[in-house]
């Protein structure tokens, strides 16, 4: 039987921002979980941290979520932590012909329907914690899209109202609900999106989680670190300004 309130569950925990909290919350002695659809990658990591758990899953498929609802359920009794943080991100020009239209599907099913899928499969297992809550990340292009990457955009501006609309709903269940809204953090995903230059200043993801962690304690809900609180701010106060500032250059260089 596990020890409630000390159990977590990571989606896209090998790498990046998923990692980095994951070693976070194993230093103030969580019990975690990461999944990833990587194995090898998974017990690269666990070899380097032989006290996190892993198993493998595609977040977009309902039998790998399933499944790995049973594996929780028999090896810890449940989870009382969600992370919903898997995530991809992809330059596209929507104006050239011959897009791959797959591709923009899968980063709709990952960074926005598996949040959704995640929930409803752990919803009755986090009913059971007496210390639930859910994180999702998304990004601070939230507040202000980045045409460069439409799709992204899209998404994360899609999980952050969605996440925003059911805050009170679960508050009604004890069920805690908490938004990390990150700005360019210095990760595989920044680089193969071509977002690690030096004028978007990326975060380490070390920074990120250490500055997620202090609003996370102090009960914060909505967490928007570096620049994702400036382009929260300015999306506000001045919006065609921030729109402006940020998309200078509207289409990837790279494509």
């Amino acid at each position: 039987m596990k020890a409630r309130q000390n159990t977590i569950l990571i989606t896209g925990g090998g790498s990046g921002i998923g990692l980095a909290l994951a070693e976070l919350f194993m230093k103030n002695d969580y019990k975690v979980i990461i999944t990833g659809r990587n194995l090898k990658k998974l017990q690269e990591v666990q070899a380097v941290h032989p006290e996190l758990y892993i198993t493998p899953c595609d977040v977009t498929k309902d039998e790998d979520v399933e499944a790995l609802v049973a594996f929780t359920k028999k090896q810890f009794d449940g989870i009382d932590i969600l992370i919903n943080n898997a995530g991809i991100m992809n330059l596209f020009d929507s104006g050239k012909k011959g897009n791959d239209l797959e591709k923009q599907l899968d980063e709709v099913n990952v960074n926005f329907k598996a949040p959704m899928r995640m929930l409803h499969y752990f919803l009755p297992q986090l009913k059971t914690s007496t210390n639930a809550v859910l994180i999702n990340t998304s990004s601070g292009l939230a507040y202000v899209p980045y045409c460069q990457s439409p799709v992204y955009s899209g998404t994360k501006a899609g999980l952050h109202f969605w996440t925003r609309s059911i805050r009170p709903q679960l508050a009604r269940h004890h069920i805690r609900v908490v938004e990390l809204l990150p700005p360019v953090v210095a990760t595989k995903l920044a680089e193969e999106a071509d977002l690690t230059d030096s004028r978007l200043k990326p975060m380490p993801p070390e920074k990120l989680a250490a500055l997620f962690w202090k609003d996370f304690t102090s009960g914060k809900e909505e967490i928007a670190p570096g620049i994702s609180k400036q382009l929260q701010f300015f999306s506000r106060l001045a919006p065609r300004f921030i729109f402006n500032q940020l998309n200078k250059q509207s289409v990837p260089k790279i494509l």
